[in-house]
């Protein structure tokens, strides 16, 4: 079995060599030593989300803590091109479980849309929960994925400003039913953000589907099914990275 992965804050793992020894303590401190009950010996995967992999095992365990005896460092660089879900908001927690696949895949950053059609709307005290869930989502996802590189959660949009950042990426990807063109069709490019956009249950809206289109997003089918919008947004990122990057 794989050694699990502990996140640790950002940068606090930076000067790390082989040799050296790191101290797991807090949140991931205690699951580690309490949950886990992880021993002495064990291997362990340490990172700060950034692309550092540190491996080592486990050297003492304290409580809520333990010490990690590094024996390998290593970096991997950010990934070209960039793929971004652009998910619009959901009913029943749809949306999170997209961006957790999303997420084990290896997509490099989700966007909550609060589309025309979205049933759930982030709003005041809300939308700041709910971004810290979508956060808390993606973090876990990572986790549990081995992933050395924890994805972007971009701040809410609206369709007005989804148009915009569409304009700008070098490729966007409107998934929608009633396209002829197969996201196998269109080039990707070797470089830039690619993005992926999935509409809400009751699906995107004329108006908004002719909008990104007229900001330059091609309107793309996965295939002959519809798909729920937690698994479209997964399914086409699939698609996309075993083109790019498997």
């Amino acid at each position: 079995m794989t050694a699990p992965l502990f996140l640790l804050a950002p940068g606090s793992l930076d000067g790390i060599t082989a040799g050296g020894s790191v101290v797991v303590d807090g949140a991931e401190g205690r699951h580690a030593a309490g949950s886990l009950r992880l021993q002495p010996g064990e291997d362990v995967l340490l990172s700060d989300g950034s692309g550092l992999q540190v491996q080592g095992t486990v050297h003492q365990v304290g409580s809520g803590e333990l010490t990690v005896s590094v024996t390998s460092v290593c970096r991997t660089e950010a990934p070209d091109p960039r793929f971004v879900l652009i998910q619009a908001l959901a009913k029943g927690d749809r949306d999170d479980q997209a961006i957790e696949a999303a997420t084990e895949l290896g997509v490099d950053e989700v966007v909550p849309w609060g589309a025309a059609r979205s049933i759930v709307q982030w709003r005041g005290d809300r939308a700041a929960k709910a971004h810290r869930k979508w956060q808390q989502v993606v973090t876990a996802a990572t986790k549990q994925s081995r992933r050395t590189r924890t994805p972007v959660v971009g701040e809410h949009v609206t369709s007005r400003q989804l148009a915009s950042r569409v304009a700008a990426a070098t490729c966007a990807l409107v998934l929608h039913e009633d396209a002829t063109t197969s996201v196998n069709e269109v080039e990707l490019p070797a470089a830039g953000e690619v993005l992926v956009v999935v509409g809400p249950e009751g699906g995107i809206s004329p108006d908004e589907l002719a909008t990104l289109a007229e900001a330059g997003a091609h309107v793309v089918r996965l295939g002959p099914h519809v798909l729920r919008s937690s698994s479209a947004g997964p399914a086409a990122l699939a698609v996309l990275l075993a083109r790019a990057r498997w």
